[in-house]
């Protein structure tokens, strides 16, 4: 009876040993796919292109635009402006109105707000669909329609052509003389310092300084085929030409006015400042007229919620 005990208790304890020294430890992942419920992130909204633009301007003049708020169904910026409460100028299909414009909304034509590449796209033949566009451009009759100008007014603090020459500043550009806007002063100063020091390493940049022939800025104007003020009219743009163009084409509306296509002059045809002068405006917010689609090769203006929108970094010093 005892062995017959003994036996059986034997085979238990070999049958719990075998048992033990089998199991196989689960997986770590096996683990925790099984225990841990899976959990989908939440979906932020894309924020919209009115957003954006707004956003890019609330950027760029931080010490002119006190916040940006969606409001009335709109986004909105409290420019701090004339008044000490600030002014709320709303995106309105790119207009940029205050609230007391808004039921006008249909008398303006909207501010460009546009692409701008970081580098010259490759030249591309152009689509029979832009060639009909360009040729459009060519012989546009001036519009009647004109942009909206209250917030720029009130950006620059130039709302007639006395106002806006009380703001004037006259300034030396590379030993060339010209009245610009005097809150660009300070900016332009750092653009001259980044092409002189480009200048002592770049042949190419110190042939380009010497063969200026040009600089000019204000000029109280409309844009050409428009009844929209120019940037010019603010003193916020500028035109460097050279002595000679050696027969390079450097504005679209005058290379129009004897070849109709004017959208086919290849880069190598059109007067380009060297890259490093470019990349110096493009550093302090100006953008340069050889990216637009209707080339100014000449031109730079101070638009700094542009490249903000394409994803440029703006320099302060």
């Amino acid at each position: 009876m005892n062995k017959k005990l003994i036996v059986i208790s034997l085979i238990i304890i070999f049958l719990i040993v075998y048992s033990c020294g089998s199991k196989q430890p689960i997986p770590l992942s096996e683990t925790s796919e099984n225990q841990i419920e899976p959990t989908e992130l939440p979906q932020l909204p894309t924020p919209t292109r009115a957003e954006l633009i707004m956003n890019a301007f609330y950027k760029a003049f931080p010490d002119k635009i006190e916040r940006i708020e969606f409001r009335n169904d709109d986004w909105a910026v409290l420019l701090k402006s004339r008044s000490s409460e600030g002014i709320w100028y709303y995106f309105a299909e790119g207009r940029i109105l205050p609230q007391e414009k808004l039921e006008n909304l249909a008398e303006y034509r909207a501010l460009s707000f546009y692409n701008y590449p970081a580098e010259l796209p490759p030249w591309t033949a152009r689509t029979p669909e832009e060639v009909e566009r360009f040729r459009a451009w060519g012989s546009r009759r001036p519009t009647t329609l004109r942009r909206s100008s209250y917030f720029l007014d009130d950006l620059w603090l130039a709302s007639t052509r006395i106002e806006t020459e009380s703001r004037l500043v006259r300034i030396s550009f590379l030993g060339r003389n010209a009245r610009v806007h005097q809150a660009i002063a300070g900016k332009l100063a750092l653009v001259e310092a980044q092409i002189q020091a480009a200048a002592r390493t770049n042949i190419e940049v110190r042939n380009w300084i010497t063969d200026i022939g040009t600089f000019e800025s204000y000029g109280w104007r409309n844009i050409a085929n428009s009844q929209s003020r120019s940037y010019h009219s603010y003193g916020l743009a500028l035109d460097l030409l050279p002595r000679s163009l050696g027969r390079r084409q450097t504005y679209w509306l005058w290379t129009s006015q004897y070849r109709e296509d004017w959208w086919n002059v290849s880069y190598n045809e059109r007067y380009h400042p060297p890259a490093a002068v470019i990349t110096a405006f493009e550093s302090y917010g100006f953008a340069w007229g050889g990216k637009w689609p209707q080339f100014d090769t000449m031109h730079f203006e101070y638009r700094p919620e542009i490249l903000i929108l394409n994803g440029f970094e703006i320099s302060e010093n």
